[in-house]
Parts: structure tokens; C-alpha cells; sequence
């Protein structure tokens, strides 16, 4: 049981301080458990954005690319939404980055970054807009929409919210109610010679369970619900077998 191997291709290069990330364009390094290859000791990669090409060896100080979030950026950031990237748009898009912590802080509308401000507008109350059914039990929430995971147990949000990648469109991730019927912590993908850390399933072979790379790529998972490992690691602890999962929603396109 497992969700498969996924590899990414970057929009384009690493900047960072002192030079040009040796990353290249292209198919970039595979990252993230059953997802992809590993790195190991990494259990939370730090916000990175990959940048485009051009912007990386120019080292902008703005970028004027339009990222693959640009709209949902833009929205989020209550700015005209056109899907063009403009100074306006570039310099609201730097201060959040600034803010956040992001690197580098370019103005490129990136996932990182509109994952960020998914998890920066649910972090007081996941569960405003009450799409998550209210049980006096715990219940897992996947929220494709926000990519975003949590558990309740009524009112209460007992993990989370955390960032998470759900299935691409292909091999979506199922939605509606689940009961999680198996764990294995040290699950080992057999057919793609991969780990699966800390899986926890609840569909078929569709699982919670952790990556060793980033989460924050614009393609998503053969199924699974991809973690960091610190926060599947903690999920592991809070969920038991028999616990309910609710998934609602659809992943966002870029």
C-alpha cells in the first residue's frame, strides 16, 4: 500500500547569499519520501522559494516574473487580481516574504509562498468557515482547498493547522470520510523503493505520512498526504487507529 514516487520540476534556480544555487533547471533533485529521493537529517526544510532562472543570475531585487501563485497571492494580499506581476504586486509579495522569513524575499508569487499565507490566515481558527464536520470524537481534517491538515475533537484543535501536499490531479486524494485502518511508522514503499515515515492510512493506499524534502512544490503527491516530519511525528501521536478522517475540497491549479 502506497502512494507512489513523484519527482518536480523547479520553475528555476536557487538564489542564494553568495551566489547561484547549483540546482539547475529542469527535473530538479528529487525530494520527499515516497514522493521522491531523500535528505537525510532534514526533518523541516526552511521556507525556500525556487525563483526563475533569469531572476537567479540577475539577482533581482524584484522579481518580474509572474509566479504560478500569482493570482491566489494577489487575492490573498487583496491586490487587483489580473495574474500579472507588477512593482505594486512585487513589493507587497516582498514585505510577506520579508516577514515570513522566506528566501530570498524576490516578489515571486511561488507555492512556499502561498503556502505560507494559507497557514498564516488558518493558524487562529482553521476551521472558521466550518467545512470540517464538528464531532464530540476526533476527526482528521483535510482541506485540499488550503492544503491544509488539522485534528479537532469538538471545538477544540487538538494538531495542527499544518501545511500539506495532497494528490495531483491525476491521482487525486480521495475526499470524504475515512477511518484510519492501519500505521506503521517505519512504512517502506516495496514497489518504489521508498519510506513512507510515520504513514498512517485511511484510504486504500492513501496515507498521512511525512517527507524528508519540501512539501511546497507545485505538483502534488500520487495520493497521499504528504507531511514534514515533524509534523507527521507529531499527527502519529494524536491519531489512533479507528480515528475519523474527513477530506473535502480540491487541490488548487497552477
Amino acid at each position: 500500500m502506497i502512494c507512489g514516487r513523484f519527482g518536480f520540476r523547479v520553475v528555476g534556480v536557487l538564489l542564494v547569499v553568495g551566489g547561484v544555487g547549483a540546482l539547475g533547471v529542469g527535473p530538479a533533485p528529487s525530494v520527499g519520501g515516497a514522493e521522491g529521493g531523500l535528505v537525510p537529517g532534514v526533518s523541516r526544510p526552511g521556507l525556500v522559494e525556487y525563483v526563475p532562472l533569469a531572476d537567479a543570475v540577475a539577482k533581482v531585487g524584484c522579481s518580474k516574473r509572474v509566479g504560478p501563485y500569482q493570482r491566489q497571492v494577489e487575492r490573498w494580499l487583496k491586490l487587483p487580481v489580473d495574474g500579472k506581476q507588477s512593482g505594486r504586486d512585487c513589493r507587497a509579495i516582498r514585505e510577506f516574504q520579508a516577514a515570513q522569513k522566506i528566501k530570498p524575499a524576490s516578489g515571486f508569487a511561488g507555492p512556499v509562498t502561498w503556502a505560507t499565507m494559507q497557514l498564516a490566515g488558518a493558524k487562529k481558527n482553521p476551521n472558521a468557515a466550518k467545512k470540517c464536520p464538528v464531532r464530540a470524537y476526533k476527526v482528521a481534517c483535510v482541506d485540499l482547498n488550503r492544503q491544509l491538515t488539522w485534528v479537532q475533537k469538538g471545538d477544540k484543535v487538538v494538531f495542527g493547522p499544518a501545511p500539506m501536499r495532497s494528490g495531483r490531479p491525476a491521482h487525486a486524494t480521495r475526499t470524504g470520510w475515512y477511518k484510519v485502518y492501519w500505521k506503521h511508522k517505519n512504512h517502506w514503499s516495496t514497489l518504489y523503493n521508498s519510506p513512507m515515515p510515520y504513514a498512517q492510512f485511511f484510504s486504500g493506499g492513501q496515507a498521512f505520512h511525512a517527507v524528508y524534502g519540501s512539501i511546497y512544490t507545485t505538483v502534488g503527491s500520487w495520493g497521499c498526504v504528504n507531511l514534514r516530519l515533524g509534523d507527521a511525528r507529531t499527527l502519529w501521536g494524536v491519531l489512533k487507529k479507528g480515528d475519523r478522517v474527513y477530506v473535502w475540497g480540491r487541490r488548487p491549479a497552477v
